[in-house]
């Protein structure tokens, strides 16, 4: 596929070698204009990967259907029938990384402006009663009952049993990591507020260090509660950065992953270049798995709540999560040759290995990004 104009020029620019067709025999650089339009710079990469008989489109249906076949090929010698492991792994975390919040921003615009008058309605409310709850709680620590503060007042009385209620004296806070309260918004670890949360803190000698981890996450939730946003919006945030923190996660994962493969396999017989390759091969199926999920839940998102289409939903989820859970087996066994009872053996200890480790990963990197929410 063309990528620009061919120059007159015969006299190869990278080299000096004399040019007769489009390419360099002696480098290979296509004799092209080295000037071209700003739209180059994306179609050249899109371009560099749907060309040459069709590479990319043979390289994403082995690596989705032949598990272990681009591996073998590869460290075969068979690498210009496909594309780079490095290179297919970065386009495939490119689009992964950047297509999904991309169709989430776009349908998040349309509702907006009621977004935003939602979150004004919000404020104003949640700060009357913040000032009732301050007025309460300054009238019951001078020793006054809630009859005498309003006794016509069902709502105040309300508020000031919570108040009574919520201080810390023990065993009436409710100690669940993240919980919802009557009003819809969240706790943690028993806290409504970040002031509820410090008492609560000093107060509790024994879990020091789990109100420590904890202090970043609340300041995050309760200052995002503090802005308007409910339950749903912050759990929407909360998702796409978890779309967000899947590559970086399996990125940092990459050698760890590679490492594990070279323990447990010969080491005359494999290097850890080759390990290396099966990695890059099977965190790209991965990405491209999660990636077809994503928008396959963004299609089903705009279909008709239709009973046996919510179903046939459901198994399409369940069968799509088994295949990418069996695919590491077969591309192992395929891959090193080895018995099936020791491929099955060596893939399970090795599975269950990095299924901790790459939650861990995943789950640090997540606590990461949340504090860096906005």
């Amino acid at each position: 596929m063309s990528h620009g104009k061919t120059r007159e020029d015969k006299t190869c620019l990278n080299c000096g070698h004399t040019v007769e067709e489009r390419y360099c025999p002696h480098c290979g650089q296509e004799n092209i204009e080295p000037k071209q339009p700003f739209h180059y710079l994306f179609t050249h990469f899109i371009e560099d990967f749907t060309h040459y008989d069709g590479e990319f489109w043979k390289t994403i249906k082995y690596l989705l259907l032949k598990p272990g076949k681009l591996t073998k090929e590869y460290l075969a010698g068979k690498r210009q029938l496909y594309v780079a492991p490095v290179k297919l792994y970065i386009f495939i975390s490119f689009i992964t990384f950047f297509l999904p919040p991309l169709i989430s921003s776009s349908e998040e615009e349309s509702s907006e402006p009621e977004k935003k008058a939602h979150i004004a309605k919000e404020i104003k409310k949640e700060k009357t009663k913040e000032e009732k709850i301050a007025i309460i709680a300054d009238s019951l620590k001078q020793g006054l009952s809630k009859e005498q503060l309003n006794k016509d007042s069902h709502q105040t009385n309300q508020i000031a049993k919570d108040v009574k209620v919520t201080e810390v004296n023990g065993n009436d806070i409710d100690t669940d990591a993240l919980a919802e309260t009557k009003d819809g918004r969240l706790s943690v670890l028993g806290a409504k507020s970040m002031k509820q949360f410090d008492s609560i803190h000093s107060g509790d000698k024994k879990n020091q260090f789990i109100y420590a981890f904890m202090k970043p996450f609340a300041k995050k939730i309760f200052h995002m509660q503090d802005q308007g946003l409910k339950k749903e919006l912050i759990m929407d945030k909360f998702k796409e950065t978890m779309i967000h923190t899947l590559p970086k996660a399996l990125f940092i994962y990459l050698p760890v992953f590679a490492f594990f493969l070279w323990i447990f396999h010969n080491k005359k017989k494999w290097w850890y270049f080759d390990h290396g390759i099966f990695t890059l091969h099977y965190f790209s199926f991965l990405l491209l798995g999660t990636l077809i999920l994503i928008f396959f839940d963004r299609i089903t998102n705009l279909l008709p709540d239709y009973t046996p289409l919510n179903l046939l939903i459901v198994l399409i989820y369940i069968a799509a999560i088994i295949y990418m859970s069996i695919y590491f087996f077969i591309a192992h066994h395929r891959v090193y040759e080895s018995s099936r009872t020791m491929s099955i053996f060596k893939g399970i200890f090795l599975f269950m290995i990095n299924f901790i480790g790459i939650i861990f990963m995943g789950l640090l990197l997540m606590y990461t990004s949340f504090l860096m929410m906005h």
